[in-house]
């Protein structure tokens, strides 16, 4: 037997690492950033990424850690389910979501902004919605779901 060990596979991007790299790009430029500043300001916020990291996420070639993301998000002055989600949240528009599939825009928004779960049973009995609010979201951000429920 031979001690010798195979690297493994790199993990495949699926399709919301596409969309963090798109809107990063989005974002910096949007902001008439250079890499370099864009770079600079996350150095300066304790998460280093060079110049050419930066270049290679945007073109696709590296993914973005949590961390990263969360980092990204600050530094382009954003948030990060505008570097997880394209920019149209129109019913009309499919979006791909990685492990999930394609979807409505406005319901991955809503998804993503914690307003209801991804996807809901058309059993008006149904507590997804309200295991949703309980579960996914602190007290004071339960919306109307909880309010009705306290009714």
């Amino acid at each position: 037997m031979s001690d010798t060990r195979r690297a493994r596979p790199a993990t495949p991007h699926g399709p919301t690492a596409a969309t963090v790299a798109s809107n990063i790009h989005r974002l910096r430029k949007a902001g008439a950033m250079s890499i370099y500043a864009l770079s600079e300001r996350l150095r300066a916020a304790g998460r280093p990424i060079s110049p050419s990291a930066i270049g290679k996420t945007e073109r696709g070639e590296r993914q973005v850690s949590v961390d990263e993301l969360v980092a990204f998000a600050a530094a382009l002055e954003s948030t990060p389910s505008a570097l997880l989600l394209p920019l149209d949240d129109h019913p009309d528009t499919s979006v791909e979501i990685t492990g999930v599939g394609t979807v409505p825009a406005n319901v991955a928004w809503d998804w993503i902004d914690g307003k209801r779960p991804l996807v809901v049973p058309d059993d008006p009995a149904c507590t997804e919605r309200y295991l949703h609010a309980i579960y996914s979201r602190p007290p004071g951000r339960r919306g109307t779901l909880e309010a009705k429920r306290r009714r």
